[in-house]
């Protein structure tokens, strides 16, 4: 029996058991019988590409990388949405705690992580440096670090995927005098500078030298008492945070985000032992320990940009659903400018999210029947409480459907507002006024069309919402770029009355 077979059979299983079918079901579906899909987990078939990619299908989840083929999805539109969705945990909170969990020598726990791409990239690196994962039952992940890190075996590809692996430097300086990272990739927005990380770093005595492909990481631990920030980013405030944590005595972040996956930091380092005042402010007060082992399970926050999504899918089709589990302080804003704008919404009593800190409800968003306006001010990001970056795109679709013109300010990063032109694709009337700058006339009625994914999460994702209010069937073609931050996502919101279904090109 083929190890290949064995191992593409168990994580067949182990999907279609996540999806809650039997095996007669994923027969129905696959157009085969029980026992063939029962010799395919058992490992005892050989798989054609054809037929990966036919269970890939019928599972909505691409099994394994068939080359360089891509994902697609086809989306049947004019649909309103409806029923209930509940969130999952943040993908930005996840990949930050990934990373910080090297800090310990003890057992880490998180519960109902995010099996979305960018975790799995996050997790590749782990692996490749000999830290043993596993996952377990409802999504919870365990990670066990060994007393050495093998760090020059760090798996470069998956690394380059993802801009997040910056976030290791924070956490493998405590351990190694000399170590390299590959250079970051992730989301396509422009020049992105690492100036920040490493003059915060720096004065903890890191010093990164930038040559072909890599970061090369020198380490000379020093106290440091005070630190202030180039910049208030959030993974250059965790970096500061995971180097304060080891460092023993006070530390003082001066200029650090408030965000909330700086937040949901903050808690895991408290919850390990590291002392940390004036959470939710600019200035952390971080009394770090020179060793860490404690075996703990900590809850990731749930997760405010998905909600967002589905609030902006909800809008753009005027369609009534209710979103389950919105972390309210984490979107606040954002709803009070849709109030503003003449939308209706309900709320239920907040409740206590699984980390016991994060005040959670149930929101309705309520059809809008046409009768939006557009917003007298223009709408821009910033940092916590104002709106945030990465919600802001999804004001985008919301005011193509409100009446008026909108103008929105995405100043933080240089390439994503012209990668909302793309939106004129699927009928969009959007002008371009410069890099960091769009008008929207609404209302605008959206079309059917065939469109490559832009390498962008937030634009990428936005077009999808287009497609769902288009009359019609639309291609978005290469979707990785939605898989890296959300979940299952044509299966999700075919729960809720989309009509999206997942195929492969092989």
């Amino acid at each position: 029996m083929s190890i290949a077979n064995e191992k593409i059979g168990q994580l067949i299983a182990q999907v279609r058991q996540e999806r809650g079918l039997t095996q007669a079901e994923f027969a129905k579906r696959l157009g085969t019988s029980q026992s063939a899909v029962n010799r395919i987990e058992k490992g005892k078939q050989n798989l054609s590409l054809e037929t990966l990619g036919r269970v890939s299908d019928a599972l909505n989840k691409q099994i394994i990388s068939i080359g360089d083929k891509s994902i697609n999805l086809r989306i049947d539109g004019g649909h309103e949405l409806h029923g209930s969705i509940t969130l999952k945990r943040s993908k930005n909170a996840a990949v930050a705690l990934l990373c910080a969990s090297l800090l310990n020598h003890g057992v880490t726990r998180f519960k109902g992580f995010p099996r979305i791409e960018e975790v799995n990239r996050i997790v590749e690196v782990l692996e490749s440096l000999g830290v043993k994962v596993r996952w377990c039952e409802n999504n919870d992940i365990e990670i066990r670090r060994p007393a050495i890190l093998k760090v020059d075996s760090m798996n470069a590809t998956s690394a380059r995927k993802t801009r997040s692996v910056l976030m290791l430097l924070g956490s493998l300086m405590h351990d190694h005098s000399n170590f390299r990272i590959p250079y970051a990739g992730g989301c396509k927005l422009g020049t992105r500078t690492v100036l920040p990380h490493l003059y915060a770093l720096e004065q903890f005595g890191v010093n990164v030298k930038a040559e072909t492909g890599y970061y090369n990481v020198q380490v000379n631990k020093q106290r440091v008492q005070h630190v202030t920030l180039y910049e208030a980013g959030n993974t250059v405030t965790n970096n500061a945070l995971m180097a304060a944590a080891r460092t023993p005595g006070l530390t003082v972040i001066q200029g650090a985000s408030a965000d909330y996956m700086v937040q949901d930091l903050c808690m895991f380092l408290k919850k390990l032992g590291v002392k940390i005042e004036g959470i939710g402010s600019p200035v952390l007060k971080v009394t770090g320990i020179s060793h860490i082992k404690k075996n703990i399970t900590f809850a990731p926050t749930e997760d405010p940009i998905e909600a967002m999504f589905f609030v902006s899918a909800a809008v753009t089709t005027n369609s009534e659903l209710t979103i389950k589990r919105v972390p309210l302080y984490w979107v606040g804003l954002e709803l009070l400018k849709l109030e503003k704008m003449g939308l209706k919404y309900t709320a239920t009593e907040p409740y206590a999210s699984d980390n016991g800190v994060t005040e959670l409800a149930d929101i309705t968003i309520h059809k809008h029947d046409g009768k939006l306006k557009a917003p007298v001010e223009k709408l821009h990001p910033n940092l916590w409480p104002g709106i945030n970056p990465d919600s802001l795109p999804y004001f985008v679709p919301i005011c193509s459907v409100v009446n008026g013109r909108t103008l929105i300010h995405d100043w933080m990063f240089e390439n994503r507002a012209i990668y909302y032109t793309e939106m004129t694709k699927i009928g969009m009337s959007l002008e371009l006024a410069d890099p960091h700058r769009i008008y929207i006339d609404g209302p605008t009625t959206f079309k059917r069309n065939d469109v490559f994914c832009p390498p962008a999460l937030r634009p990428a994702s936005l077009l999808l919402i287009g497609m769902l209010a288009a009359r019609g069937t639309s291609t978005l073609r290469n979707v990785y770029t939605i898989n890296r931050g959300y979940e299952d996502l044509a299966e999700r919101l075919n729960s809720i009355g989309a009509q999206i279904t997942v195929y492969h090109e092989i």
